[in-house]
């Protein structure tokens, strides 16, 4: 797509979500290992950018967050990452009717939110999810924000507990928070390297608070693999994978879907 307006630098960990034909663009890293905080927006429909907000009014600069969107609401939040001075928890919320940012209330000391980069970050219903993460080790639990009520909660759940894992993608389907691959064993060398990543597809009941994992099939040659550091999107009952980081260390530019029933 060829694309016009306040065009974004080039950078790396940024996080993005969808609003109907509008994708917006939180943060990253630039060429020289800065935080940044400006905020996009990418009309599909036409291909330009608009810069909504960078400095004071933009959350602080980070890297390697979560980015999500709530189509009903519309409304877009971001969570953690790594900031200029060490990992956050922070959770903002982007009120597209009013272009403004406001940050939500803190987590509690009793709610055990650690702060982290690559977790996962879902809008269901009335709650914010965040699902596990990095915080010089992988992490196994589960917070969710209550919109309407204003409050942290950490998430208890049955089924079979995955392994705790960062820099992994999901997708909203119906209730359903589906999870694939990402990092379980970090590299020693860091975002240079490749730790030892996941092939597991994983699905959240955000109804039910329980955990599977579908049986899953392959239609053409093979499956995405293991792989973590990709880009994710859902789409009616389908989660869209692109590209990532292989367990071997190769950056990927491929492109799978994996259909589920709601």
């Amino acid at each position: 797509m060829e694309t016009s307006g306040d065009k974004p630098s080039p950078r790396v960990g940024v996080g993005m979500a969808a609003v109907d034909s509008i994708v917006y663009i939180f943060a990253g890293r630039n060429k020289d290992h800065e935080e940044l905080n400006e905020f996009y927006a990418l009309d599909t429909t036409n291909g330009v950018w608009k810069l909504l907000s960078s400095g004071s009014e933009s959350p602080p600069h980070r890297s390697y967050h979560a980015v999500a969107a709530h189509e009903h609401r519309k409304q877009v939040f971001t969570f953690g990452g790594c900031g200029k001075n060490g990992r956050l928890n922070d959770l903002w919320c982007f009120d597209i009717a009013n272009g403004v940012w406001e940050q939500l209330p803190s987590p509690t000391p009793e709610s055990n939110l650690i702060p982290r980069g690559g977790p996962g970050l879902v809008a269901v219903r009335d709650h914010v999810w965040i699902i596990f993460g990095f915080c010089g080790h992988e992490l196994s639990d589960i917070h969710r924000f209550n919109l309407d009520e204003q409050t942290w909660e950490e998430v208890q759940c049955t089924g079979e507990k995955p392994t705790g894992r960062s820099v992994f993608g999901t997708a909203t389907i119906g209730s359903k928070i589906v999870l694939y691959g990402g990092e379980v064993d970090p590299s020693d060398q860091g975002h240079m390297g490749a730790g030892a990543f996941s092939s597991e597809v994983l699905v959240l009941d955000a109804y039910h608070l329980s955990w599977s994992r579908p049986d899953v099939s392959v239609e053409g040659e093979r499956d995405p693999g293991a792989r973590g550091w990709y880009a994710a999107a859902a789409f009616g009952n389908s989660m869209l994978v692109y590209g990532g980081n292989s367990d071997s260390n190769d950056r990927l530019d491929d492109i799978f879907v994996l259909s589920l029933e709601e």
